[in-house]
């Protein structure tokens, strides 16, 4: 099976529409799926649910959807790069679902997993916890929170085979793994697409089952969020 598509708009077309919520793969810029992402901006599509542990920074990766207003919502856990995400939350134009990080990988592993909810101390006794059940276990107090299941993943990977199989690149595979499991139908950018087979089992991370459709972007931009340097003495 072939999963290969000729640009990352063939490959969102037909898929994407208004109102949905899509999960993004990375961390700050590491491992984002920049093609997809200027394809969705494209695509014209708006009223989004962006779930990704950022928000881009203004002018590149999820930055440009927020420039574009095309984000209603993002269920976020880190936000502060971004400029324009800071002036629409505070004028009330963007909605914001702040979530601990290591809840929100949960979300979407548990999304991923079917397991429709999980019960964690973090948040207990918090704005996070406000309207969820909390529930006593040995003696501790844990708050419920929902599974995400969102309606399509973009994530980013190393390499693809033709049948979706993923190899990610050491810290880009971040949320990525979590958000393809999640997403009712993946789709993934990778910089390089071999033959199916040509990748040894135990070097795939993440199974093509969870992959639908792959887009090659060999040479991404690969920005860097803050660039800070040493001075020689």
């Amino acid at each position: 099976m072939n999963k290969v598509f000729p640009s990352a708009a063939d490959a969102l077309r037909g898929v994407v529409a208004d109102g949905q919520t899509l999960a993004v793969g990375g961390f700050g810029l590491c491992g984002i799926p920049e093609a997809l992402i200027d394809a969705l901006r494209d695509s014209g599509v708006k009223n989004l649910t962006v779930i990704s542990n950022n928000a881009g920074v203004d002018g590149f990766g999820l930055g440009k959807l927020l420039e574009t207003r095309q984000i209603k919502k993002m269920i976020s856990s880190y936000v502060g790069e971004n400029k324009e995400f800071e002036r629409q939350y505070l004028s009330g134009e963007l909605e914001l679902e702040f979530t601990p990080q290591g809840t929100l990988a949960e979300k979407l592993r548990a999304g991923g997993a079917g397991i429709p909810a999980f019960f964690t101390k973090t948040g207990v006794g918090t704005l996070v916890a406000e309207g969820k059940e909390l529930r006593e276990f040995d003696g501790e107090t844990y708050v419920m929170e929902r599974a995400l299941v969102p309606d399509v993943a973009l994530v980013k990977a190393d390499i693809a085979d033709r049948a979706g199989n993923l190899r990610f690149h050491l810290t880009a595979r971040n949320f990525n793994p979590a958000a393809a499991m999640a997403g009712k139908l993946c789709i993934v950018e990778v910089e390089r697409v071999v033959s199916t087979g040509e990748l040894a089992p135990d070097d795939i991370h993440l199974p093509g089952i969870y992959v639908h459709r792959i887009v090659h972007n060999p040479t991404p931009e690969k920005r860097i969020e803050k660039l800070t340097t040493r001075n020689r003495k």
